[in-house]
C-alpha cells in the first residue's frame, strides 16, 4: 500500500489540506482537498498510448456535483443525479481552459480530469479549488503538464480585495473575478462585475497573481515531498519533410489567398492550393518517407502542416505588414447594423450583424412563477433571467444534426447572460421572469459578444427598463518573439490561428463581464492591460451603433406581453386561497386565464394578457382573502332582512348584520324603509364579537367614503 502524503497551505485566509495516497489510487494522480467542511476529490488519468487516428489532444474534464455532499436527495423522478447542471458544466470549462494550453504540441494521448464535490458547506465556492486541485493531480500523475498553475477568485469588500470569497461575500461585492495562471503569466480570466472600471480589474488581477505564485510554490514543495516526476514528451513523428513539401507547393498560393480580403475568394484560393498539394502527395513514390509516415501514423499531417503554414502567413501579415486577413486596422471594428421589432408576435426582438456574424435574439416575459428552478450544490435555487444560446450548423455552412446545447453553447450563453444581469431592474420594480433566445444565423467570430448586443436590444425592444445599454467586443492577440499585437473585434480565423480570445462587456462607465482564454503559455500584465483598455474603445464604438437604432428601452411593454398586478394578502389566508390540493387556486387560473404566483409573505402576482381575466382574478382573490377588521368600509349587497336589521354580504361567505339602529341617522321603524334584499350598499365594520359575528353600520359612512368604496368593489 502506498504511503499517504499530506501538505498544509493557506489560500487567502483559508486553511487547505492536500492529501494523496488514500483515495482513487488507480488514477495516474489524485488529491483530496479539504478546506473546513468542504472536501473535493480531484483525479487525473492518462492513457499510455494514443488511440489510432486521433489528430488532436483528447482532454476531457468533468466536474461532478454530488447532492449527498449537502445532505440532499435529488428531486428528479429517479432520485439520482442526471445530466450535469449548467453550473457544473461551467466549472468543467473553468478547469479545462487554463489546463489545455499547458500540454505540449503533438501530445495525443487521452487525459481525463474528474473533480468531485464530496462534502460542501454551501459557503465556500469550489471552482477555483477545483482548478488548483486539477493542477495538483496532474503534477502527481507524471503527465507532461507544463504547470503547475494556481487559481483564485477575487472580490472587493470595504475597499479591500478578498481571496476566494464565500457565496455571500461575492454577492455583496460589485467585483467577482477568477484568475488562473502560472508563476509568472496569466492564462485565464473570468469575471462578472457591476460596472467596474478597467483599472480596478487590472489591480484585481495583479493581486490574484501574488496568491497564484504562493499556490505554485506550494505545489512544487508537495511534488518534491511525494517524489513525483514529470514524463518527458518527445513527439514520435518527424514531420519536417512534410512541412518542407507543403511550403514548396503552397506558400505562394496561401500568401496570395491571405492577401485577398474577401472571405469567399480566399476560401476558393485555399481550396485550390489544397488540391495541388493533394496531387503532389499522391504522385510521390510509395517508398517515399512522407508516404511512410502518413501510413504508419494514420494521421493527416499534410493537413496539419497546411494549417501551420496558414497560421504563419496570417501572423506574419499582422506582425510585419500591419495587415489583417480582411484588410482592417488593428483597432478597427467590422461594419455593424442593428434592427429591432423584427418578429411581430414576440415580446421583443433584435438582429445584430457585425461583418459576417449575425445573431437574432428574442425576449419573452412571463410571471415570476416561471423562473428557472435550480438544483445543485450551489446555494442559488432559482434564476430569474435566462439566456439561451444556439449555434446551428448552417451558421458556418455545415450540415449537422440539431441537438441539445453543448458545453460551448452553455458557456457562451452564460457569458452573455452574465453581461446583461447588472443592467436588469431589481425584482421589486420588475417582477417578470425573463428569457432571451439568441440564435446564431451566421458566424465569423465573436458570436457570444454579438449575442450580448442582440440580447440587450431585444430586452429594450420588449420594454424591459434596463439601467443602461450593454455591448461586448472580442479582442485577439498575435505574439511572435518580442513582437505583440492586440486586435479589436477578431474574426473567426484570427481566433482560430491567434493566441488569445478576450471578451469584454459593459457600458460606457465600466465592465459587466470578462472572459479571457490564452492558447500560448500565458501573457504578462502589460499585454492584459493594453487589451482591456483597447476593448473599452471598441465597446463604446459598438454602443454608439446600438443607441442609433434604439436609444433607450421602450416605454410600454409589447401588447402581447402579459401584464402583472401585485396584491398583498394576509399570510394567514394563503391556505384558503390555495385550497385543498391546490383546487381553489387552480380553479381561479382556469376560470380567468391568468397565472398566479403566491409568496410566503402574502405577495400575490397575477399575470394575464387580457384585462378582463386580470380584473376577474383580482376580484376573486380579494374576496377569498378578505379579513374583516373594525373600521373597514366596504361595499356589499343586502341578502336578508329581519325586523332587527339587514344582513349584508361583503364577499362570498362573509357577511354581517346592520342593526336597525345603524341604518340611518334618524329613528327607523321598519328595515324596508331604508333597504331591501338585493340593494347594493356601503357599510362600515364597527365590531366583531368573540364568536366572529360581524356588526355593520350604514349610517356611519360619509358620501365621500361611499364613492371611494364603490370604485373598489369586491362584488
Amino acid at each position: 500500500m502506498e504511503s499517504i502524503e499530506r501538505y498544509l497551505l493557506k489560500i487567502g485566509e483559508h486553511e487547505v489540506e492536500l492529501e494523496t495516497g488514500r483515495l482513487a489510487r488507480s488514477a495516474s494522480g489524485s488529491v483530496t482537498l479539504r478546506c473546513g467542511d468542504n472536501v473535493l476529490l480531484i483525479s487525473a488519468t492518462g492513457l499510455e498510448n494514443p488511440r489510432p487516428g486521433i489528430d488532436f489532444f483528447p482532454l476531457l474534464v468533468d466536474y461532478e456535483e454530488k447532492l449527498s455532499s449537502i445532505g440532499k436527495i435529488p428531486g428528479s423522478f429517479l432520485r439520482k443525479e442526471g445530466r450535469p447542471s449548467d453550473k457544473a458544466i461551467l466549472i468543467s470549462r473553468l478547469i479545462d481552459r487554463p489546463v489545455r494550453p499547458l500540454f505540449p504540441k503533438g501530445y495525443r494521448k487521452d487525459v481525463q480530469i474528474v473533480a468531485t464535490t464530496l462534502s460542501s458547506d454551501q459557503q465556500l465556492q469550489p471552482d477555483t479549488f477545483a482548478i488548483f486541485g486539477a493542477s495538483v493531480a496532474l503534477g502527481l500523475s507524471g503527465l507532461p503538464f507544463e504547470g503547475p498553475i494556481g487559481a483564485v477568485r477575487v472580490s472587493e469588500l470595504d475597499g479591500e480585495f478578498v481571496v476566494n470569497p464565500s457565496y455571500e461575500q461575492a454577492e455583496k461585492s460589485d467585483l467577482d473575478i477568477v484568475v488562473a495562471g502560472t508563476e509568472d503569466s496569466v492564462i485565464m480570466v473570468e469575471a462578472g462585475c457591476k460596472f467596474i472600471p478597467e483599472d480596478k480589474i487590472i489591480n484585481a488581477v495583479e493581486f490574484a497573481m501574488q496568491e497564484i505564485k504562493k499556490q505554485v510554490q506550494a505545489q512544487k514543495e508537495f511534488f518534491a515531498q511525494c517524489g513525483a516526476e514529470k514524463q518527458e514528451f518527445i513527439d514520435p513523428y518527424d514531420t519536417s519533410e512534410i512541412k518542407t513539401l507543403v511550403a514548396e507547393v503552397c506558400r505562394d498560393k496561401v500568401y496570395e489567398a491571405y492577401h485577398q480580403f474577401d472571405r469567399d475568394t480566399r476560401k476558393e484560393l485555399l481550396n485550390t492550393a489544397k488540391e495541388d498539394l493533394k496531387t503532389r502527395v499522391n504522385a510521390l513514390q510509395e517508398d517515399h518517407a512522407i508516404k511512410k509516415i502518413l501510413e504508419e501514423s494514420d494521421l493527416d499531417f499534410v493537413q496539419e502542416e497546411f494549417k501551420t503554414l496558414e497560421k504563419q502567413i496570417m501572423r506574419d501579415m499582422i506582425i510585419n505588414e500591419s495587415v489583417r486577413a480582411d484588410g482592417r486596422k488593428y483597432n478597427e471594428i467590422r461594419p455593424i447594423s442593428c434592427e429591432v421589432s423584427f418578429l411581430p408576435r414576440v415580446h421583443g426582438s433584435a438582429i445584430f450583424t457585425r461583418g459576417n456574424t449575425q445573431v437574432l435574439s428574442s425576449a419573452t416575459l412571463a410571471g415570476p412563477g416561471l423562473v428557472q428552478e435550480l438544483e445543485g450544490v450551489d446555494p442559488q435555487t432559482e434564476k430569474r433571467y435566462m439566456h439561451n444560446y444556439t449555434f446551428p450548423g448552417f451558421s458556418v455552412g455545415e450540415v449537422r444534426p440539431i441537438r441539445g446545447a453543448g458545453r460551448r453553447e452553455i458557456g457562451h450563453g452564460a457569458l452573455a447572460e452574465r453581461a446583461i444581469l447588472p443592467a436588469l431592474p431589481p425584482k421589486e420594480d420588475f417582477v417578470y421572469a425573463i428569457r432571451v433566445n439568441s440564435d446564431v444565423l451566421e458566424s465569423n467570430g465573436s458570436t457570444s459578444m454579438a449575442s450580448t448586443c442582440a440580447s440587450c436590444l431585444a430586452l429594450m425592444d420588449a420594454g424591459v427598463p434596463l439601467k443602461t445599454v450593454i455591448a461586448g467586443v472580442a479582442m485577439g492577440l498575435i505574439k511572435e518573439g518580442d513582437k505583440t499585437v492586440v486586435l479589436t473585434d477578431i474574426q473567426g480565423i484570427e481566433d482560430f490561428l491567434g493566441d488569445m480570445d478576450f471578451k469584454v462587456t459593459g457600458d460606457r462607465e465600466g465592465i459587466t463581464a470578462l472572459q479571457m482564454d490564452i492558447k500560448i503559455k500565458g501573457i504578462d500584465l502589460a499585454v492584459l492591460k493594453q487589451a482591456i483598455n483597447e476593448a473599452k474603445e471598441g465597446r463604446i464604438f459598438i454602443l454608439d451603433k446600438m443607441v442609433e437604432t434604439l436609444p433607450e428601452p421602450k416605454k410600454e411593454l409589447s401588447k402581447y406581453a402579459p401584464r402583472i398586478e401585485t396584491l398583498k394578502i394576509d399570510p394567514d389566508t394563503i391556505g384558503g386561497l390555495i385550497g385543498p390540493g391546490g383546487k381553489t387556486i387552480k380553479g381561479i387560473i382556469e376560470e380567468t386565464g391568468t397565472t398566479i404566483d403566491i409568496e410566503d409573505d402574502g405577495t400575490v402576482h397575477i399575470a394575464c394578457s387580457e384585462g378582463d381575466g386580470m380584473a376577474r382574478a383580482i376580484k376573486i382573490i380579494r374576496q377569498l382573502t378578505l379579513k374583516l377588521e373594525p373600521g373597514m368600509i366596504l361595499p356589499g349587497k343586502v341578502v336578508r332582512t329581519l325586523p332587527i336589521g339587514a344582513f349584508v354580504e361583503l364577499a362570498p361567505g362573509k357577511d354581517g348584520l346592520v342593526h336597525i339602529s345603524k341604518l340611518a341617522p334618524r329613528r327607523v321603524n321598519t328595515v324596508d324603509e331604508i333597504v331591501n334584499i338585493g340593494d347594493e350598499v356601503v357599510v362600515k365594520v364597527i365590531g366583531i364579537d368573540e364568536k366572529g359575528r360581524v356588526n355593520l353600520s350604514l349610517k356611519d359612512v360619509s358620501e365621500e367614503e361611499k364613492e371611494a368604496a364603490r370604485t373598489d368593489s369586491l362584488l
